[in-house]
C-alpha cells in the first residue's frame, strides 16, 4: 500500500498528540521503567516518562492492532491490520537500536494478539477472525516453527494469547467458547492443545493473566466476571465476583506482586480485586472503557489507557487517577493556528474543541458541546475569540482563555454549518452551510446581524478564505465550483468549475492566484481575475486531497489527504520537496504556522502530528 514512500527527503516529525485507546493492552511500560510504548495509527510511539520526549517506530503500512514487549526488554513486537486477502505484517523491533529486527508475514487481514516467551526465544502470534490461526516463531532465526488453527470449528473466535511465565514451551489461548493450553513440541515442530474444562460456565474470554509460578490462569470475560483455572489440570477452580459483576465486561487484567488483580472494565471501572474471593479492594471510575493496564517496576505505579484516548498514572498507595495524556478519540475535523503567534493552536472533533500549546504539546483547554460535531473552526485575527461551525446549524463563538461561550448564532444554516472564516477587522464572519448558502454576519458587542445570504452553490460549502483587505472571499464547494465573492456588494465576481468535489482552497499571499484541490487528486492554480486555469498538478496517487495551506511567503504549500502522506511543494516549480509519513488515517486538515517553523496535520484516527517545516523564512 505504500505507493509513494521514497520520493525525496522525509519531513522531521517533532511530536504526535494521540493514542489509540481501542487497542487492547496497547499501552505498555518498557522493562527499563523509563518508557511508555503505545500505538497510534501505523506508528509505535516510545515516550520517555520523565520528560515526555517521543521516539517513533515507523514500518507498518496500516493501523497497529497489538503490541507485545519481551521480558528482558530487548524486543518489541507489533502486529497490524490490513485489507481482506492480504497478509498482515508482524514487526519485531530492536529496542536499543530502535530499528526493525524482523518482519514476519503469515496471518491474513489482522494480527489479533502477540506474546513473547519468558526468555525471548519464541514469539506466538494469533490471527484475527478471518485468519484464525496461531503461529509460533523463532525470534533468533526469524522463521515460523509451526502453526495450528486457534480453535475447533464448533468453538468461536480466539481473542487473546498469553505465554507462560516460567516455561518456554507452554502458552494459553482463549476466546469465544474456547480456552486452551498449548504445548510446543520443538523436535516434531508441532503445537498440541489441551482444552480447559469450565463445566457449565460458558464464557467469552477477553484477557488472560497467569500467576508468577504458572499455577493458575485468570481469565477476564465479557460477562463481567473472572475465571480462575488450574493450569496443570485444566479445570475451573473458582470464579467471581458472583453478585456485582463488572459492567460491560472485563477488558484487561494485570497481576500485582501481592497476587491481587488489577481489573479494567468496559464501563471505565478500574479496581484492585482480591485474588481469593474476587472482592473489590479499591475502586476508581475513569472516562470510557479501560483497555490497557501497564505496571511499572514492582507495581508501586501503574499506567492505564482508556477508549477516550486518555492515559492515567496511579500509585498503589493512594490509588488516585492522575491524567497524564489526552487526545482526540474520534476523527479530528479541522485545525487552526492563532494568527501572529505560533504558540497556540486549536483542533476540533466530535463534541469538543481543544486548545494546545505548540512547544509542549499539552491540552490547555477543552470546550465540550455534547452530541454535536464541530466541522470547522478559526481564530479571529485579534486572538480574542474562536469561531466554530457546528452540525446543528449553529455558529458558536468562544473565548480562548476560559472557553466561555461568548455568542451563539442560532439557525445559521439549514443543513449544518460546514465552513467558517473571520475577517481581518474582526467585525464579520463568513459562513458556509450544507445546503450551499454563503452567509455574511456582522458581529456587534453582544449580538449579531445577518448582512447577506449569497446563493449560488448547489452543494455543501467545504472551505472559505477571505482576502486580506476583507473585500473579497473565495468559497469552495463539493458541487465542483469555486466562487470569488465581492464582500462589499455581495455578488459573485468569478466562478471556476472543475470535474471534482472541491475540499479546500487557498489564496496565494499576493492574491492574484488561488489554488484548489479536492476529490480528483489534482492541485489546480487559477487566475483570480478571469478564472482561467493556470496549472494542474497530480497531487496524490490515491485518494482525495482534504487539506491545503500556503506558507506566508508564498514559496511553498502543503497538502494532505486520503493517501495519509504530508507533502511539501515548491509553489513555482510544482514539485514535492519533502514528504511526511506518520498518519494511520486520512489526513483531514493541515496548516503551516505563521513563522514557518512548524507544520501541523490532523487525521481521521484522532492524531495530531507536528512536523518541522523544512523551509524556514529567510527573513
Amino acid at each position: 500500500m505504500a505507493l509513494e514512500t521514497n520520493d525525496g527527503p522525509q519531513l522531521q516529525l517533532e511530536s504526535v498528540i494521540g493514542f489509540n485507546g481501542h487497542v487492547v493492552s496497547g499501552l505498555r511500560v518498557h522493562p527499563d521503567r523509563e518508557h511508555l510504548i503505545y500505538p497510534l495509527g501505523c506508528t509505535v510511539i516510545l515516550k520517555r516518562i520523565k520528560d515526555g520526549k517521543q521516539e517513533f517506530l515507523h514500518g507498518h503500512t496500516n493501523n497497529v492492532a497489538c503490541i507485545a514487549v519481551s521480558k528482558s526488554g530487548q524486543y518489541i513486537a507489533s502486529g497490524q491490520v490490513t485489507f481482506m486477502g492480504f497478509q498482515a505484517t508482524i514487526i519485531i523491533w530492536d529496542y536499543v537500536q530502535r530499528t526493525i529486527y524482523a518482519e514476519l508475514q503469515l496471518h491474513k487481514a489482522k494480527v489479533e494478539a502477540l506474546a513473547f516467551s519468558p526468555n525471548n526465544k519464541y514469539l506466538v502470534s494469533l490471527g484475527g477472525q478471518d485468519d484464525g490461526s496461531i503461529v509460533v516463531w523463532n525470534v533468533e532465526t526469524k522463521q515460523a516453527i509451526c502453526g495450528s488453527p486457534a480453535s475447533t470449528h464448533s468453538a468461536g473466535h480466539c481473542l487473546t494469547v498469553q505465554y507462560s511465565n516460567t516455561n518456554e514451551n507452554i502458552f494459553v489461548s482463549a476466546g469465544s467458547g474456547t480456552l486452551r493450553v498449548w504445548e510446543l513440541d520443538l523436535t516434531n515442530r508441532k503445537i498440541r492443545p489441551t482444552e480447559c474444562q469450565t463445566g457449565k460456565l460458558k464464557r467469552i474470554v477477553r484477557c488472560i493473566e497467569m500467576t508468577e509460578d504458572d499455577q493458575f490462569i485468570f481469565c477476564g470475560t465479557t460477562s463481567g466476571d473472572i475465571m480462575k483455572i488450574n493450569l496443570k489440570t485444566g479445570l475451573l477452580s473458582d470464579y467471581g465476583p458472583i453478585k456485582t459483576k463488572y459492567s460491560l465486561g472485563v477488558n484487561v487484567l494485570r497481576m500485582l506482586k501481592s497476587g491481587d488483580l488489577l481489573v479494567g472494565s468496559g464501563s471505565g471501572t478500574f479496581t484492585i480485586c482480591s485474588r481469593t474471593n474476587f472482592k473489590t479492594l479499591k475502586e476508581v471510575q475513569l472516562e470510557k472503557g479501560v483497555t490497557s493496564i501497564a505496571i511499572r517496576g514492582e507495581g508501586q505505579q501503574f499506567f492505564v489507557g482508556t477508549e477516550a484516548a486518555q492515559m492515567y498514572r496511579f500509585s498503589y498507595q493512594d490509588f488516585k487517577a492522575e491524567l497524564i495524556c489526552t487526545s482526540h478519540n474520534t476523527a479530528v475535523k479541522d485545525v487552526a493556528i492563532c494568527f501572529g503567534t505560533s504558540e497556540l493552536f486549536a483542533t476540533c472533533s466530535e463534541e469538543d474543541i481543544r486548545l494546545w500549546h505548540i512547544d509542549k504539546p499539552k491540552e490547555l483547554l477543552r470546550i465540550t458541546v455534547p452530541n454535536m460535531t464541530c466541522n470547522s473552526l478559526d481564530f479571529m485575527v485579534d486572538g480574542h475569540s474562536i469561531i466554530s461551525a457546528w452540525n446543528d446549524g449553529k455558529i458558536r463563538v468562544f473565548a480562548p482563555e476560559s472557553g466561555r461561550l461568548m455568542l451563539i448564532i442560532h439557525n445559521a444554516h439549514r443543513m449544518g454549518v460546514t465552513a467558517i472564516a473571520g475577517t481581518r477587522d474582526c467585525r464579520r464572519i463568513v459562513s458556509g452551510g450544507g445546503e450551499g448558502q454563503v452567509r455574511v454576519w456582522e458581529l456587534q458587542s453582544h449580538s449579531y446581524r445577518l448582512l447577506e445570504t449569497m446563493k449560488e452553490h448547489k452543494a455543501l460549502v467545504a472551505c472559505i478564505k477571505i482576502k486580506s483587505d476583507d473585500k473579497e472571499c473565495v468559497t469552495a464547494s463539493s458541487d465542483g465550483a469555486c466562487i470569488i465573492w465581492d464582500l462589499v456588494r455581495f455578488v459573485s465576481l468569478q466562478m471556476v468549475i472543475a470535474n471534482t468535489m472541491f475540499r479546500t482552497v487557498c489564496y496565494h499571499p499576493e492574491e492574484f492566484q488561488i489554488i484548489t484541490s479536492g476529490t480528483d487528486r489534482k492541485v489546480a492554480y487559477w487566475d483570480v481575475y478571469d478564472g482561467s486555469a493556470i496549472r494542474e498538478l497530480e497531487g496524490s496517487k490515491s485518494g482525495a486531497i482534504n487539506g491545503l495551506h500556503i506558507s506566508q511567503d508564498g514559496k511553498h504549500f502543503v497538502t494532505g489527504g486520503d493517501d495519509k502522506l504530508v507533502k511539501v511543494w515548491n509553489y513555482m516549480e510544482g514539485v514535492v520537496t519533502h514528504m511526511g509519513i506518520a498518519h494511520g488515517g486520512s489526513i483531514t486538515s493541515i496548516k503551516i504556522c505563521s513563522n514557518n517553523h512548524t507544520l501541523i496535520s490532523t487525521s481521521a484516527d484522532g492524531a495530531i502530528c507536528q512536523w518541522r517545516f523544512p523551509h524556514p523564512s529567510s527573513s
